[in-house]
C-alpha cells in the first residue's frame, strides 16, 4: 500500500485474522481506527491491553471473564440447581442475551469430533460430571448445536450422567416467523418429531 508504514500493515494483518473480517474489511476498520485516533484507537488499544493482561477463563464453568471465577458462578441467585451446557463461550453469551436462563452454565470448550481427534478428555466432560454431584445439580439442560458432531456430544453426556441428574435439551424445529418452504429436510424432521399439543 502506498505510503503506509510497517505497523499499520501489521495491524491490517492482524485484523483481518479475525472473524468475519478480511483484508479488505480490516483495511476499512484500520483508517477508520486511525481517523478516530482520539476517540477510538487509543482506548481501544488501552483495553485491549488491559483485557489481554487480565482475562482468563473461569476454573468453574469455562466463561470467560477477568477473575478465576465468573460472575455467573459467584451469584448466588443463579444457584437454581439447574446448569445449562453449551458447546463455548459464544453460545453462553448468546443464551444470556436472550435473558431465558436464570441458573449456571458449563461450557464444553467444543465437540466430540473423531475426525478432528477431539475426546471427552479435551473437553470439559469430566468437571461436568464433578458438578452435578458438588453443586447438587438437579437437571442439566444441553444446548448443543444440532450438528452430527453436536448430537454425538450430547449422547455421550447422557450416557455419562444418565440416572444421576434430569437430563434434557433444547428443542429443535421451525424457528418463529419460518416458512416450510425454506426449511431444510433435518429441520422439517425434527419439528415433526418434537410436535406437541395445543
Amino acid at each position: 500500500m502506498a505510503g503506509s508504514t510497517k505497523d499499520i500493515d501489521a495491524l491490517i494483518e492482524l485484523m483481518a485474522r479475525l472473524p468475519g473480517l478480511g483484508p479488505r474489511s480490516a483495511r476499512r476498520a484500520v483508517l477508520h481506527l486511525i481517523r478516530k485516533r482520539a476517540l477510538l484507537l487509543t482506548p481501544l488499544a488501552d483495553l485491549m491491553g488491559q483485557v489481554a493482561a487480565t482475562a482468563r477463563e473461569c476454573l468453574n464453568c469455562g466463561n470467560v471473564g477477568t477473575s478465576d471465577i465468573c460472575d455467573i458462578c459467584t451469584d448466588e441467585r443463579r444457584a437454581t440447581g439447574e446448569l445449562c451446557v453449551v458447546e463455548d463461550v459464544a453460545d453462553l453469551w448468546a443464551m444470556e442475551r436472550s435473558g431465558v436462563f436464570k441458573g449456571r452454565y458449563h461450557v464444553l470448550g467444543g465437540t466430540l469430533s473423531a475426525l478432528d481427534g477431539v475426546g471427552p478428555d479435551e473437553l470439559r466432560i469430566p468437571r461436568l460430571a464433578d458438578r452435578v454431584t458438588a453443586e447438587a445439580i438437579s437437571e442439566v439442560i444441553l444446548a448443543l448445536n444440532a450438528t452430527i458432531d453436536g448430537q454425538t456430544t450430547a449422547h455421550y453426556i447422557a450416557d455419562q450422567l444418565g440416572g444421576r441428574v434430569r437430563l434434557t435439551s433444547l428443542a429443535q424445529g421451525v424457528p418463529i416467523g419460518g416458512e416450510l418452504d425454506y426449511l431444510d429436510d433435518g429441520t422439517i424432521s425434527a419439528a415433526m418429531r418434537a410436535r406437541k399439543e395445543l
